[in-house]
């Protein structure tokens, strides 16, 4: 089972916040300065001083509710553990997951409380994974509500059409991806004209699938079609699993084979 930082997160961010509301209200010593003589001085000081859990709970309350509210409402950082969406992303990018695009929820309860944009065919989601909440997944979205997908001989068709490819050739791969290279690398073009690439290994069976997706629910691929579980295999995303959408690439660790930093990728906007 997966470290729930959300859940602890709140946690502390409520149970700072009582502790010095609790002793803000009920257990904070006052004196005037009229009641206080010059002899007094240093033993009333001594007694309005904090106890030590109320001094760190003070301190960090602030520390934990900003990084709440940045985590839960506007941007959350997420590190790609796999090579299921090469070439887009590779093992070891560091993206941003844009937390309001989609709508507002609350944390821990994943509960929508303000609406705004619709998830389109092409969008990069995260989202929690449906046999297993707790896990994060990566994948892009091919199919909204009320799509006819078919995925055959590694083509994809949409409502009956076929979604374009363009072969670009070998994929040139290395570090912890290396594994994925002289596979086929082709672009497509989703119905949207949203392009991005893709990998293709010749060397392995299609896993062919046909549906309908159904209202509130979504169909996603990985970009390494070969490589990648996704709703081929366990089926539709709700759209309440939501969690974001990635957007940006904002740092790359390749820490198992190269070990270095690659600052080429650095600042890439996804799509």
């Amino acid at each position: 089972m997966n470290f729930d930082f959300s859940a602890l997160l709140v946690f502390l961010t409520f149970s700072s916040g009582m502790i010095w509301l609790c002793h803000s209200l009920f257990f904070k010593k006052t004196a005037s300065v009229e009641d206080i003589s010059e002899a007094d001085t240093t033993n009333t000081e001594q007694e309005l001083k904090l106890p030590l859990v109320v001094e760190y709970a003070k301190s960090f309350f602030p520390v934990f509710l900003i990084v709440l509210i940045l985590r839960s409402f506007i941007v959350e950082p997420f590190k790609i553990p796999s090579a299921s969406m090469m070439p887009t992303l590779l093992i070891g990018d560091f993206i941003l997951v844009n937390k309001f695009e989609y709508g507002l929820r609350l944390p821990v309860l994943h509960t929508k409380f303000i609406e705004n944009e619709t998830p389109a065919r092409g969008d990069i989601v995260v989202f929690r994974y449906p046999e297993d909440p707790s896990i994060p997944f990566i994948k892009r979205i091919v199919g909204v509500p009320g799509d006819k997908i078919e995925y055959k001989d590694k083509i994809l068709y949409v409502n009956g059409e076929r979604v374009e490819q363009v072969d670009n050739g070998r994929y040139h791969a290395r570090g912890a991806g290396i594994s994925m290279d002289g596979i086929s690398l082709r672009s497509e073009l989703l119905p949207e004209e949203v392009t991005h690439d893709i990998l293709v290994d010749d060397e392995r069976m299609s896993q062919n699938v046909t549906a309908i997706v159904p209202d509130g629910h979504y169909f996603v691929l990985g970009d390494n079609r070969d490589n990648s579980k996704d709703s081929r295999f366990w089926g539709f995303v709700p759209d309440s699993n939501l969690m974001g959408k990635a957007f940006m690439i904002w740092m790359n660790w390749d820490g198992k084979n190269s070990g270095i930093i690659d600052f080429g990728r650095i600042g890439t906007m996804l799509q």
